[in-house]
């Protein structure tokens, strides 16, 4: 969730395509349609921040689509985290908190040692990039109580020091900008991961700079048991139909 280095590297990768694609016979389109889920709605909107900003020579920002992401991670996701009777399913509410933690920390101080926040350190090491998704889940402690000591549940509760510059940050992608280009928020009510209230939250931001943005409940769309997986796949593909039209000049 470090949007800043989402956004640079996604310029990157579309300069190394534009080099790329004449070797195929093909051109890119300076337009850019910018989708992403999860982690990677916030992924697209920096980007689509950065390309309206000119912060790329041909690039430039042709619509935006994010699907299900958590763009007040401090207003509305962690809250939802922490609450007693939150809608987020317990063993992602466990997940998510460890990792917010320990990924924050990588970028920002955010605790001195594992110790502190977490009642057993080894937690730390579950991310380390060896870990399967499955391993890390059942290594896990069931219930935040179990996760976190005292001072940890403090910090997700009132973040202070490097855990709330990078919530800052984090949480800007909606607020301290005005798209010009066209622009949806896609998400699916029953979110068992990212609560909606962030995809609300985002749409108001927008709201209060004058831009009405769309608002598109998916339904219940499940995979693999799943709400926010299958809001992923059930958003992909009317993303794309939405880009469509888009290139074919009409926007219904």
């Amino acid at each position: 969730m470090d949007v800043p280095s989402e956004a640079t590297a996604s310029l990157d990768l579309l300069r190394a395509a534009r080099q790329f694609a004449p070797r195929t016979g093909r051109a890119l389109d300076r337009d850019v349609l910018a989708t992403g889920f999860s982690q990677g709605a916030s992924a697209a909107l920096g980007l689509g921040r950065a390309l309206q900003a000119g912060e790329d020579r041909y690039f430039r920002l042709g619509a935006l689509a994010p699907i299900s992401g958590a763009y007040d991670f401090g207003g509305a996701e962690i809250p939802a985290l922490l609450a007693g009777d939150s809608e987020l399913e317990p063993r992602w509410r466990v997940v998510y908190a460890a990792y917010t933690l320990v990924a924050f920390d990588r970028v920002h101080d955010v605790y001195d040692n594992p110790g502190e926040v977490f009642r057993d350190p080894v937690v730390e090491e579950l991310f380390d990039g060896m870990h399967s998704g499955p391993q890390m889940i059942n290594a896990l402690p069931r219930t935040l109580d179990e996760l976190l000591t005292p001072y940890g549940r403090d910090l997700l509760a009132r973040p202070k020091g490097g855990l709330a510059a990078r919530l800052r940050s984090t949480d800007s992608v909606c607020k301290d900008w005005k798209p010009k280009a066209p622009i949806r928020l896609y998400m699916a009510q029953g979110d068992e991961q990212a609560t909606v209230q962030n995809t609300a939250n985002c749409a108001a931001a927008f709201q209060g700079r004058g831009i009405g943005v769309p608002v598109v409940d998916l339904g219940a769309v499940d995979h693999q048991k799943s709400r926010h997986l299958g809001s992923n796949v059930q958003g992909t593909a009317e993303v794309v139909r939405w880009f469509s039209t888009l290139r074919t000049g009409s926007n219904r």
